[in-house]
């Protein structure tokens, strides 16, 4: 596993979405959200700010175009990277998660912390 920095939230969150199947910018925002369980709504801005950095560090992809009622609608994909460093990701906040639980029920339990 690379030591790659960790992902801010909505960037985990926007790949977490997009491991499902590919999307477009309000499916993502929409799926985030009940990802997140309403804790993290995205606003366009922050959304397509963020999937331009995603691409450019080519973790997700475009996945084709197309127009509804005139407007065009761009979907994305998770590429192969993009899966490996959700992975990684993933399974670095599950460590840091255990030890927190570790360490709170060691200290629940009178024990050093």
């Amino acid at each position: 596993m690379s030591k790659s920095r960790g992902l801010q939230e909505p960037s985990f969150l926007i790949l977490t979405s997009l491991a499902h199947e590919p999307q477009h910018g309000y499916g993502i925002i929409t799926d985030v959200e009940r990802i997140s369980q309403g804790e993290v709504r995205l606003r366009a801005g922050t959304l397509y700010a963020a999937l331009d950095r995603l691409q450019s560090e080519g973790l997700i992809a475009e996945d084709r175009e197309e127009i509804v009622d005139g407007r065009l609608r761009r979907y994305y994909r998770l590429t192969g990277e993009g899966g490996l460093r959700l992975a990684e990701e993933a399974a670095r906040l599950q460590r840091n998660a255990r030890t927190a639980v570790t360490r709170l029920r060691t200290r629940q339990a009178g024990g050093i912390a």
